[in-house]
């Protein structure tokens, strides 16, 4: 093994996963990186995850058991505050990685200092010619805080011609592969738990470019995603933690001056997007959105304590001025892809 190579500690999150463990850990274990250690994390499964990994990998992977589940972001913060390494990726348990996904990460941010997370090309694993929902060729804002990819705009998906294979400063980084400095991820607080699930990384992301840290994605290194295998896409409760969680992190994020149209208008294009789902008889997703802005209203002076803390967090890690323009697409990708039809990344 080659001591000088830094020490990559690929943590996969499960609850419930034993199907995708069983499908995807091996190709994890054939990794082709010379100091890595693979943990699984266990989200206090109800399956037979945990007696299948001991009987299977006991020698081959870590093992962290949580007495319950904590969510993604819970139970990374948790699983992590255990491992030390130089690295950490956050890998989904849905995840197929091929031989040599991991040394060009690693590579790009040994290399740069001011590089805070790399994430690698998402494809779909079901439809392998499709860059996929969860990352893409790496993840970008609009105007208004909504989540786009470089190859996936909403629901539209792009074909992979690489067309987007050059290595690039982004916004976010996904948290189905996201390599990250393990030390810069503690000092910034982590995940923010009360998130539970969704968003979690890109309010990371945000953190990170704050205090002056690049996030980026190296096209080199492909993974293959499932996707949907904790909540599916039509998941009611999904809607909930993306509408909720949204809002949270935009108020935690955002310039105050900003703020003051950034959020009425946010909450008005939430009160159009469930005057959509009403016409399409989504009575259940209307009133998640009215649950997560009652959240939100209801948490207000919670989520801006919560604010004035992790400011102070990030002045403690900065390392540059905050480098918040950098994958921001400036316009509404909501009028550019609903009213002028424009569904590819590059037409934005």
């Amino acid at each position: 093994m080659n001591t000088h190579a830094p020490h990559i500690a690929v943590v996969i999150l499960n609850y419930n996963g034993k199907k995708f463990l069983s499908d995807f850990l091996p190709a994890v274990l054939q990794t082709e990186y010379t100091n890595y250690s693979v943990w699984v994390a266990d989200n206090a499964s109800t399956d037979d995850s945990v007696s299948f990994l001991q009987s299977n990998y006991n020698n081959t992977i870590k093992l962290v058991q949580l007495t319950e589940n904590h969510g993604f972001a819970g139970g990374y913060n948790l699983a992590l505050q255990q491992i030390r390494a130089d690295y950490y990726v956050l890998l989904n348990s849905d995840v197929e990685v091929t031989p040599n996904w991991l040394a060009p990460m690693v590579e790009l941010l040994e290399n740069d200092t001011l590089v805070a997370a790399v994430q690698p090309k998402i494809r779909s694993y079901r439809d392998r010619h499709l860059l996929e929902h969860a990352g893409g060729a790496g993840g970008y804002m609009d105007a208004l805080a909504y989540p786009l990819c470089r190859g996936r705009v909403f629901s539209h998906l792009e074909t992979d011609k690489g067309q987007y294979d050059d290595r690039a400063e982004c916004f976010w980084a996904t948290g189905a592969a996201m390599c990250v400095r393990a030390s810069l991820f503690h000092d910034l607080g982590g995940l923010d738990a009360d998130f539970f699930a969704h968003m979690e990384e890109i309010d990371w992301c945000w953190r990170a470019k704050r205090a002056g840290y690049k996030i980026m994605v190296c096209p080199e290194a492909v993974v293959y995603h499932v996707g949907g295998g904790t909540l599916q896409s039509n998941n009611p409760h999904k809607n909930y933690l993306n509408f909720r969680n949204s809002l949270v992190s935009i108020t935690k994020n955002e310039t105050a001056a900003k703020l003051l149209w950034h959020l009425p208008a946010r909450l008005v294009l939430d009160g159009v997007a469930g005057v959509r789902f009403l016409r399409e008889g989504k009575w259940i997703d209307v009133l998640m959105i009215v649950k997560a802005h009652w959240y939100f209203f209801f948490h207000f002076f919670y989520i801006l304590k919560k604010r004035h803390r992790e400011a102070q967090l990030i002045e403690k890690c900065r390392v540059a001025p905050p480098n918040i323009t950098t994958g921001i697409i400036d316009k509404s990708i909501v009028w550019s892809f609903f009213v002028q039809n424009k569904k590819m990344f590059s037409e934005l």
